[in-house]
């Protein structure tokens, strides 16, 4: 009998199936998000080199202190999105390609995008 897949199975496949046409670089590294049902998590990753430059995540004490815990919101998310990009642009990180991690772009997801790119991020 046919089992449908659990959402956490379905969500690493489509994860997978993304994989394969994004690689991050030094010139263009990735960005990469993941969230949790309390938190949200953003990194930015050289594959080439296999190094994170720079990360960013509701669990930080600085950007936990902005939320008063409220930390899987999409309030949060902005707060991580501006997060990484200023990071980022401190560390000459103009230019990303933008890993959505099998998650649909939709709610937090697409409220960190957005929030990075209004902070001086370009994807």
């Amino acid at each position: 009998m046919y089992k449908r897949p659990q959402r956490r199975e379905a969500r690493i496949r489509r994860h997978i199936r993304l994989r394969k046409k994004i690689e991050g670089t030094e010139t263009r590294p990735r960005l990469s998000v993941f969230r949790s049902l309390h938190h949200i998590y953003a990194q930015v990753i050289d594959d080439v080199n296999g190094v994170t430059l720079v990360s960013a995540s509701s669990v930080e004490p600085e950007i936990r202190a902005q939320l008063k815990g409220k930390c899987g919101n999409i309030d949060a998310a902005k707060v991580v999105g501006s997060a990484i990009a200023k990071k980022s642009l401190a560390k000459g990180i103009k230019t990303v390609v933008f890993d959505r991690g099998g998650y649909i772009y939709h709610g937090r997801i697409k409220a960190l995008a957005d929030a990075a790119r209004e902070s001086g991020l370009e994807f």
